[in-house]
Formats: C-alpha cells, structure tokens, sequence
C-alpha cells in the first residue's frame, strides 16, 4: 500500500502525514487479520481510526489510499485518491488504476492560478484559496473522494481485480512521482517509467525530480510547492507463482 497525506497551508499537529501514518497502521493489521472486500476493509479502517480519534468528516486531514493485494490467482487494486496503480502484463501492455476526481474540481482556481503564471512559491494565499475549494468538494457527490473521516468514500474508491498469470509487474506511487508522466512528460509515457522504477526505483525518483529542479518557480508546470512528496513501491511477479520479489522505494 501506497498513503501520501494531503498537505494543507495551515500548519496542524495532526497533518495530511499524521493521517496517512495512523489510518496505513489500521489498514495494515486489516489485511493480515481481515477477509473480504478492499472498499469494506478501508470503511472499517477509516470508521475505527475516526472514532479513535474523534475526528469530525470535512475538519480531518485526509490521505489517499492505494492498495494491491493478490494471491495465486488474482491481483486486486483499490485506489481513492490521485496515488495510481501502474500494471504491466506479460504481453508488455500498461494496465492503470488512477483516480482523478480531485482534477475536475476547483478548476476556474486553477486556471487563474495558470494565467498568473504559477503559485509562486511564497504566496500561500493563492494555495489556501485552491484548497478551501477543494475542501468544499471533498467526499460528496459531483466532487471528490478521500480517505478522512467519513468511511462512505471507502466505498467510491476505483476498483480492479487482474489474473496474476497475466502481469509481470505492478507500481503502486504517489503523484508526486505521478506527475513525471502525467504533467511533466517526462519519463515520456507509462512504458518508461515503469522501465526506470523495475531497473532502479530511485532513478525515476531523481528524473521527476530532476524536472521539477528546471522549473523551479513553478511558472512552467504551476504547482503548490517546488517538489513533491515522492514513493513508490515496486512488485514483481515471478512467472512460478511463487513468493514475488518486493522493492519499496
């Protein structure tokens, strides 16, 4: 699984990173004692950490949620939130689970923030404007979901279910790694991408960041802050069925 916590311009004690640590120790004890669905473990780990917390829906910090679980047969995928979930069949084909709910809101802010050529690092005024929007959107219908407070967004997560003998390899990422591909260009498509994470996951790490390093005002790809958060995990199947190799990064 794959948490990257939302940030947020108010600096808070309990953070996008407080929540994305406590709820991924719920969903880990989860899936080794719980059975089922992906979307009921995730409700039940949300529910039991929002009442252990007394967190309150839309005044929690949110994360997002990537799961891939399999066994012999099968490799599910859960992801709520702009974390993807990167397959590659055995036939060299690129499978993707991507959630991009939270890009269709909020977008007259992020066309002016375009227009004015970027945030500007320093300026947190334009940031905490984007994300009051956002929040105004969060886990209701005609916006978007997150893992928060409010364990009916478990159930909106995107959900797939792939044979096993069919993949080679899966890539579980942040979208701060994400956004290599999917803004920058840069690795230039899924194919290489997933060619950098299996040779060595810290390189395609660096290559994102090496991008963001070229536009460090934020005028060519506008953003929120100069780099993001950035890690990916790395399966590789093995064509035996056996125990895969794990790489984390």
């Amino acid at each position: 699984m794959v948490l990257d916590g939302a940030s947020q311009p108010e600096a808070a004690e309990r953070d996008g990173g407080w929540i994305a640590e406590i709820l991924g120790r719920e969903i880990a004890h989860r899936l080794r004692h719980q059975g089922g669905g992906l979307r009921q473990l995730l409700a039940d780990a949300i529910s039991a950490v929002a009442e252990r917390h007394q967190l309150i829906p839309g005044q929690a910090p949110s994360t997002t949620v990537s799961i891939v679980r399999w066994d012999d047969q099968a490799v599910d995928v859960l992801v709520l939130g702009d974390s993807p979930v990167i397959g590659l069949t055995r036939e060299g084909r690129i499978r993707r689970v991507e959630d991009d709910r939270l890009k269709q809101v909020a977008r007259q802010q992020r066309e002016r923030i375009a227009e004015r050529g970027g945030f500007g690092f320093g300026d947190g005024n334009q940031w905490r404007q984007l994300v009051d929007e956002e929040r105004a959107h969060r886990n209701r219908p005609g916006g978007y979901w997150i893992a928060e407070a409010a364990p009916a967004a478990a159930h909106q997560a995107v959900r797939a279910q792939w044979r096993r003998d069919e993949f080679e390899a899966v890539v579980v990422m942040t979208d701060g790694v994400s956004a290599g591909v999917q803004r920058y260009h840069q690795p230039p498509d899924w194919q290489a991408a997933m060619d950098l994470a299996r040779t060595d996951p810290r390189s395609l790490v660096d290559f994102v960041h090496d991008t963001e390093a070229g536009d460090p005002d934020g005028r060519r790809w506008p953003r929120s802050k100069r780099h993001d958060d950035k890690a990916l995990a790395v399966i590789e199947f093995s064509r035996n069925h056996g125990r895969p190799h794990e790489v984390a990064q």
